[in-house]
């Protein structure tokens, strides 16, 4: 019954005649177990050490009130066991990575592994981000992993992350679609990372996120939503199909936006900001988000935009700004 808490069957049955004969010498309590006293001394050492016995006097020991002592043994075996759990949880981490930096460094029979769960998504995708070597190649749009609400942090993040591929010599080709440009700051964001070294262009709609490295490894989700059923993919026939997806987007794009060719004709920062939210396809709400206004002030910030291009649509906008080397 005590086995539970770590004492020994013959050490309980020992305990139990403690509590029949209270005072019982040791050869007395050897002689009516049926063995000698050299056995029993270690079992009387066990159950004191366990709390359940008090020593009397010399050979002698009493029994603790058991209804204190067995509660109190309960307890500091469930706080053991506890903390030896969670020993073991904390190196859950370390070997999750070593099984997933295993799959990615290995060729194997498997086409498709689905992934679930925040930690597994963002591991894989940490150990893209390290092993990548000669190409990264991307669709951009909602959900992100991270914290999107952190807007500064995450441009900041992402200027960072995407600095040191670039350091490391990793052509890096993304697409990216209006949903790309929701978070505030996000566009700067983008010419920042146009400027250091990142080819990116710009298509009016995307299918789904994607992700691929040196086209042996692809991540792209089965299903809405930002950790579930994420499908990290090996060589094959369907990475190959995604991969000449993104060419055909790719080839379909336009540049996000470039930097004004004639400095003298360069028009006032918030101005030419206002241009390049309108060709990437931002509502007037959206691109009000974007300058800290309401939609209302957006718009008739556009359409002096357009007055001063001397146009009169925002196709027109687009047009004589990309003629003026604005865009």
């Amino acid at each position: 019954m005590l086995g539970a808490v770590g004492v020994t069957d013959f050490d309980e049955r020992l305990y139990r005649l403690v509590l029949r004969r209270p005072g019982g010498r040791t050869a007395d309590l050897a002689a009516e177990l049926g063995v000698g006293p050299a056995r029993v001394r270690p079992g009387l050492a066990r159950l004191a050490d366990a709390g359940l016995l008090r020593r009397a006097g010399p050979g002698r020991y009493e029994a603790v009130p058991p209804e204190a002592a067995i509660e109190w043994l309960v307890d500091r075996r469930r706080l053991e066991t506890e903390a030896r759990l969670a020993a073991v949880r904390t190196v859950v981490s370390d070997f999750a990575q070593l099984y997933h930096s295993g799959r990615l460094g290995a060729a194997r029979a498997g086409v498709v592994e689905v992934l679930a769960g925040e930690e597994a998504v963002k591991r894989v995708m940490s150990e893209l981000q390290r092993t990548v070597g000669v190409e990264l190649l991307g669709f951009d749009r909602p959900p992100y992993v991270g914290r999107p609400d952190d807007s500064a942090d995450t441009n900041e993040s992402e200027l960072a992350g995407t600095r040191q591929l670039l350091a490391r010599g990793v052509d890096i080709r993304v697409v990216y679609c209006p949903e790309s440009l929701d978070r505030p700051g996000r566009l700067e964001t983008l010419i920042r990372l146009a400027e250091e070294g990142e080819r990116s262009r710009f298509v009016a709609h995307l299918p789904f996120k994607l992700r691929i490295a040196d086209r042996k490894i692809g991540l792209f989700p089965l299903v809405d939503g930002v950790y579930d059923h994420i499908a990290l993919l090996h060589p094959s026939r369907l990475l190959d199909a995604l991969v000449e997806l993104f060419d055909v987007y790719w080839e379909r794009g336009r540049p996000l936006a470039g930097l004004p060719h004639v400095a003298e004709e360069r028009p006032a920062e918030e101005d030419l900001l206002v241009l390049r939210l309108l060709n990437a396809g931002l509502k007037d709400e959206a691109i009000g988000r974007h300058l800290g206004v309401s939609a209302r002030t957006a718009t008739r910030k556009i359409a002096a935009v357009l007055e001063r291009l001397g146009v009169t649509t925002r196709f027109q906008a687009g047009a004589e700004a990309a003629a003026r080397g604005w865009l």
